[in-house]
């Protein structure tokens, strides 16, 4: 056959199979429901103004790329051909371990122990926690804080022999020395470690623990509040799960990722409206159980949420930020539980929690110096007058501060939180924040507030 016919051929069959992903795209739609974000739409040639898009090219390359036809199978080519031959990820959020193992990317500075919080970081963590407890035992709640491991702290032994810790300690376990041996904590890390489990209590591809893992969980908070627990039921093992890991780089692959199911029929009811275990607030209730249980969680609170919500008469499960603690008490919630992942600590010294401030008597101090050039915020926020801002780094003489509001007469004892979205500041993050509520009957003024930072050194530092 003629050479120049060869040629000819070949090109044309490359010129159509690149042509295949446009000419099927209106045909053919990619399935999006496997996308960790939202994708973007058809641009229009006008704005809504009425006047020529200018960026309607660059923004139709953007959909093109996010919508062309067959775009799941070439993404899970594409993730195949780079994990199995070369060891790498074709996403920056999961990290290709050994043995088919897949580890959410950001994981990875708590696994190698750089970029981690500062010590006054850890410090403001121990005193909000403090203040919560405080708050809880006032008012006669139970309560206990744990921190879900990330699934390369329980299972390093997976992670590419490239990631190498640094000789330091990591958040977790900084947290957990300074937490005072009678706070209610559990550490989970311990727990899950210790666990005798015939499988991993964490899904291979997927980011978080598996039901068994979840159940092993779930028996350490009951132990603590001294509560019976689920029952188990009898376990079996399949391997039918899509993990999100491996939506993320293989969309177009199978549900293979190894979970464990229990037979134990569950008697719980779920009221109000209810979707998916990723609702913002689910509401339970449960006959012939007592208690009234109010958990904020994350996504690994998902798969604990059925053990939890067995056990207590009323359950409220939350992903509300901040956490509305103001829901505690009297005819409220007579157990609390925060649950946070490992890698997201940093946000405990973000956000106050929605709760009337505690009021302080007096305060002990060695020596006092002023520092007034600071912004003090504050906003009505329902029955609350919220106050936050940000402190100089003259304010603090040592790693561990707690900080105080004087107004209209009345101290109140704030969070060491720092409110980067109401700062304007969004994603950033900063150890000197301040953020505290009042009630908004207090007839507070700006000119009224003074700021008092009080150090573990015994100095103080006021804004007047």
């Amino acid at each position: 056959m003629n050479k120049n016919i060869l040629y000819k051929i070949y090109s044309c069959v490359f010129v159509g199979i690149c042509l295949v992903p446009s000419v099927f795209m209106p045909f053919v739609k990619s399935d999006t429901s496997t996308e960790k974000r939202k994708l973007s739409t058809a641009p229009e040639i006008k704005t809504k103004e009425g006047k020529i898009n200018f960026e309607y090219f660059n923004e139709f390359e953007t959909y093109f790329s996010e919508h062309f036809a067959f775009r799941q199978q070439f993404v899970t080519l594409d993730g195949y051909v780079k994990s199995k031959l070369f060891g790498t990820s074709p996403n920056d959020d999961v990290i290709t371990g050994k043995d088919g193992w897949l580890y959410y990317g950001e994981a990875v500075n708590d696994f190698l122990n750089i970029n981690t919080l500062t010590d006054r970081g850890i410090n403001n963590i121990k005193n909000n926690l403090e203040i919560i407890n405080n708050y809880c035992n006032e008012n006669n709640v139970k309560f206990i804080f744990t921190i879900a491991p990330n699934k390369n702290s329980v299972y390093p032994e997976h992670m590419p022999s490239r990631y190498v810790p640094a000789d330091d300690t990591g958040n977790y376990e900084r947290l957990s020395e300074i937490l005072d041996e009678n706070f209610p904590y559990c550490n989970m890390k311990e727990v899950i470690l210790s666990a005798d489990a015939s499988i991993p209590l964490y899904h291979k591809k997927d980011t978080h623990w598996n039901n068994l893992g979840a159940y092993t969980g779930h028996m350490a908070l009951m132990n603590m509040l001294e509560k019976e627990v689920c029952p188990s039921g009898n376990w079996t093992v399949r391997n039918d799960r899509m993990g999100d890991l491996t939506e993320m780089i293989y969309p177009a692959g199978k549900a293979d990722d190894t979970q464990v199911y229990s037979d134990y029929q569950y008697t719980y009811k779920y009221t109000g409206r209810f979707k998916a275990l990723d609702d913002m607030t689910i509401n339970t209730v449960c006959e012939g159980k007592t208690g009234n249980l109010l958990m904020f969680r994350d996504s690994y609170g998902e798969a604990i949420l059925p053990f939890m919500a067995e056990c207590f008469g009323n359950a409220e499960f939350s992903r509300i930020v901040p956490y509305r603690l103001d829901r505690i008490g009297g005819e409220n919630a007579d157990t609390l539980i925060i649950e946070i992942v490992e890698r997201n600590m940093s946000d405990l010294q973000k956000y106050a929690p929605l709760m009337p401030a505690p009021v302080v008597n007096s305060l002990e101090f060695k020596k006092l110096t002023v520092c007034p050039d600071i912004t003090i915020n504050q906003q009505t926020s329902g029955n609350y007058i919220h106050i936050f801002g940000e402190l100089d780094n003259n304010f603090f003489t040592s790693d561990n501060a707690k900080i105080f509001i004087t107004a209209n007469g009345v101290t109140y004892r704030a969070f060491n939180a720092f409110e980067d979205k109401l700062l304007d500041r969004d994603g950033e993050t900063s150890d000197n924040g301040f953020s505290l509520y009042i009630p908004a009957d207090s007839g507070v003024i700006p000119e009224d507030i003074t700021v008092i930072s009080i150090n573990d050194d015994g100095t103080a530092v006021s804004s007047q």
